[in-house]
């Protein structure tokens, strides 16, 4: 009877001296119960410290039931690991309540791992409180501290590396929290920077933890972000298209495509833009490139853009290629060969009739020169001729449009003229030999033929009677160029048409070698 009093003595006079636990206890439920209320993404470490709390708190209850029942060795050990523990816990909870609670509501924004290391701190400052209190001497280890701290300095390095790396990451802003970066392989969005590693949170749901000393001494890449500028990040989607096809429509349709149209997640500024980028063997390779504002969509963004350029494409009858191969059977009875020349010349002639210089001439004839025309085409700014260079050929324009200028004393241009499709330019240097009058520059893109001197000079020798049309044809265009430039009245254009009629009838004469022309048209 004696011995069940003397316990339930001894547990009461404990309870009694340790009646702060229980203050400490009401005092964590209130920070807890405030972080789960406004901090709901911190619910998980806020339960795991507060189960940790109740262990501590049933150890140091059952230290009070060892020591009623005289256990004293068990009890006393059981007692100071218990109260280190609630120590710890509250260093715990006080942190977060400050870092995650307190401090943004002051809108004031620490780095996190200044946070770490303030815990760590108080961890380490209430080891030593604790062993102080405990009756530790502590004087041999403040004694021998120099040689601990350079054995724990060479067996923690790498710890410590990682420490000063994250800090050095943060306090130059070399990277932050939500920034999407690229290490190796690895590319993902930074969802957190601790006292050791940095989290990357992928796009594939993979959370990589990188040591802070890797970032410190390899390479990284922050994408999208440049000073200055919103957050964008430039993206390029391949494709290929066969050679029959003309780069600067291919390029012009993909770049309308995404630049006319809205598409989630792609800037406006700056404009998509489409290059050729390479000639494989079976097609011409392009790159169409757009800014990405979402960088976390990339995949999803690319594959809208690429539905967007295919429709367009199809739209405009151009498939993407595909590995094939041709093979053509002939024999001696085939007319294969045959029937593509004369396809070819069909539509060379086609073009030649559209030249007013070749209205006079006879199929035959036309076919002749049809033979020798040489495919030209021009890109956008290609100079096709310049002005004052000599060069004994014309063009005949199939499709798009050149601008004609006039190059001006003081350096400068003006434009005189437009050719299109149709149309045909350089039949000064081809009949007369005569330097350019003008320059030209390709528009848009200019499919055309090109007829040189020695092409025509077979026509002339057999009729060189066309000499007299062709001269009063360049008469007239020459006209319009020369009163541009002279501003000529009207009272001197007849006077002026029949004086260069006769002088081009005498320039095609002596330039193509014809011996009896008449030589008067006034």
């Amino acid at each position: 009877m004696l011995r069940s009093e003397s316990f339930w003595n001894d547990l009461r006079i404990f309870t009694q001296q340790h009646s702060q636990f229980g203050l400490l206890f009401i005092l964590a439920l209130i920070i807890a119960a405030s972080l789960w209320r406004w901090r709901p993404q911190d619910r998980k470490p806020v339960t795991a410290t507060l189960l940790f709390f109740m262990a501590a708190l049933c150890g140091l209850a059952l230290s009070g039931v060892l020591a009623a029942l005289d256990i004293k060795a068990l009890a006393k050990g059981l007692h100071g690991l218990s109260v280190f523990a609630v120590g710890m816990v509250g260093i715990r909870l006080f942190g977060l309540f400050l870092f995650r609670l307190i401090l943004p509501l002051c809108r004031i924004s620490l780095l996190r791992i200044l946070e770490d290391l303030a815990e760590l701190a108080g961890y380490c400052a209430w080891l030593i409180m604790h062993l102080h209190t405990a009756g530790l001497d502590l004087s041999g280890i403040i004694t021998t501290s120099a040689v601990m701290t350079a054995v724990l300095a060479f067996s923690m390095q790498d710890t410590l590396g990682n420490i000063l790396g994250g800090l050095a990451l943060q306090l130059d802003s070399s990277i932050k929290v939500d920034d999407w970066i690229k290490v190796d392989d690895v590319n993902g969005r930074v969802a957190d920077i601790r006292w050791r590693y940095t989290a990357i949170e992928t796009r594939n749901w993979e959370t990589v933890i990188i040591p802070n000393s890797l970032l410190m001494k390899g390479k990284f890449s922050v994408i999208g972000r440049r000073s200055g500028q919103p957050l964008q990040w430039r993206r390029w989607i391949y494709f290929e298209v066969g050679y029959e096809h003309f780069a600067g429509q291919v390029i012009d349709i993909a770049q309308s495509a995404v630049c006319n149209g809205h598409i989630d997640n792609v800037a406006e500024t700056p404009t998509a833009n489409c290059l050729l980028i390479d000639f494989n063997p079976s097609a011409a390779r392009y790159a169409l490139r757009y800014w990405l504002t979402d960088i976390e969509l990339d995949d999803i963004t690319d594959s809208a853009v690429r539905s967007r350029v295919y429709a367009a494409l199809q739209r405009a009858g151009i498939q993407l290629p595909y590995p094939q191969y041709h093979v053509h059977l002939t024999n001696k009875d085939d007319k294969y060969e045959q029937n593509k020349r004369l396809r070819r010349i069909k539509e060379r002639m086609d073009a030649l009739q559209g030249v007013e210089l070749f209205n006079t001439l006879h199929d035959d004839e036309l076919a002749e020169i049809a033979e020798q025309l040489v495919y030209t085409p021009f890109v956008q700014g290609d100079i096709m001729m310049r002005q004052g260079t000599r060069a004994h050929w014309l063009f005949i324009i199939v499709s798009g449009v050149a601008d004609v200028f006039l190059e001006l004393p003081d350096g400068g241009r003006r434009r005189i003229n437009s050719i299109h499709g149709g149309s045909f330019l350089g039949e000064m240097g081809l009949m007369t030999g005569d330097p350019r009058s003008a320059t030209v520059i390709a528009q848009s893109e200019v499919l055309a033929y090109r007829l040189d001197k020695e092409s025509f000079q077979k026509i002339l020798d057999k009729r060189p009677e066309l000499a007299v049309e062709i001269s009063k044809i360049l008469a007239s265009r020459r006209f319009s160029i020369d009163n541009l430039q002279q501003q000529l009245d009207s009272e001197s254009v007849a006077q002026l048409m029949a004086q260069q009629q006769n002088s081009f009838l005498e320039q095609i004469r002596g330039f193509f070698g014809l011996e009896s022309l008449g030589k008067s048209f006034s």
